[in-house]
C-alpha cells in the first residue's frame, strides 16, 4: 500500500484523503474501484470515481476532469488516483496520461515510486509524447459577410479581443448555414490597448478612424473597454 509521504504538503495530503474518502463512502469493490481527485486554481477539490464495464468504462481520473469543469474548474492544478483493498495511490494509465497532458499539459500528478509518493509533471509520465495540441490547425472565424473581402483580398487585418492565435497556419472559419472555410496564413499579431489603436491601424480593418474602433468592436465584444488589450491579426490566404 502507497501512502502519502510524510513531507507531502497539505493540500496534498488533503487530495489523497479526499480520493480515500470518496471511495470509502462510494467504492462498491466492483464497478467502482478507484477514486480520484483533483485540485483546481481556486484551492477546491472535486472527486470522481472510475466507471468500469468490460467495453471500456471511463477511468476515475476522466470522471474527476469531468467533475471539475461542471464544478466550475477551468485550469486543474493537481491529480490523485487511489484504488481500493489497500492499494493506495495509483499512477495514471497510459490513457489517462495522453488525456491530461493534451487538455491539460501543466497539470502535477501524485504518484507512487520506488523512493515514496511524489508530485511530477504530467510530462514526466509521458516524456517524447505525441502533442495533440500542436497537430490543430488553428481558426480563424469571421461572420459570413467578411467572405467577399477576404475573397478578393481587400480584407487582411483583423482585431481580436479573447481570441488567442500566433503566425502560422490557419483556417478561415466564415460562420452561416453553410460554414465556408479557407486555408491561409497569420503573418502577425500585435498586442495593443485599443485606446492606443491609431488611425491607419484602423484603416487596415475597415473602420473609417481610430474613433470608431470600440465601438465597431462592441458589436462583437459588448463588454470591450478602452483599456482593454486586443490583437491586431496581419493574415493572408494560401494560393
Amino acid at each position: 500500500m502507497t501512502t502519502p509521504s510524510s513531507d507531502l504538503p497539505a493540500a496534498e495530503i488533503a487530495l489523497v484523503e479526499a480520493a480515500r474518502s470518496a471511495l470509502r463512502d462510494s467504492g462498491d469493490g466492483d464497478i467502482h474501484t478507484v477514486a480520484a481527485a483533483i485540485l483546481d486554481e481556486n484551492g477546491r477539490i472535486h472527486v470522481g470515481l472510475n466507471l468500469y464495464h468490460f467495453t471500456g468504462g471511463p477511468c476515475a481520473e476522466l470522471v474527476a476532469l469531468a467533475v471539475a469543469r461542471a464544478g466550475g474548474a477551468r485550469e486543474p492544478r493537481l491529480i490523485v488516483a487511489v484504488g481500493d483493498d489497500g492499494r493506495g495511490i495509483l499512477a495514471p494509465c497510459g490513457r489517462d496520461r495522453q488525456v491530461l497532458a493534451d487538455y491539460y499539459p501543466d497539470i502535477h500528478v501524485i504518484v507512487p515510486t520506488s523512493e515514496g509518493t511524489q508530485v511530477v509533471p504530467i510530462s514526466d509520465l509521458l516524456p517524447h509524447t505525441y502533442q495533440w495540441a500542436n497537430q490543430k490547425v488553428q481558426r480563424l472565424r469571421f461572420r459570413a459577410t467578411h467572405l467577399p473581402a477576404v475573397r478578393d483580398g481587400s480584407k487582411r487585418v483583423t482585431m481580436r479581443f479573447g481570441d488567442p492565435v500566433q503566425v502560422g497556419p490557419a483556417l478561415l472559419v466564415f460562420d452561416s448555414d453553410n460554414e465556408v472555410c479557407l486555408r491561409g496564413r497569420i503573418t502577425s499579431t500585435v498586442a495593443k490597448r485599443v485606446d492606443s489603436i491609431n488611425d491607419d491601424e484602423a484603416r487596415e480593418d475597415g473602420f473609417t478612424s481610430a474613433a470608431d474602433v470600440l465601438p465597431g468592436l462592441r458589436d462583437y465584444y459588448p463588454a470591450l473597454q478602452a483599456s482593454d488589450e486586443i490583437m491586431i491579426v496581419r493574415f493572408e490566404m494560401n494560393g
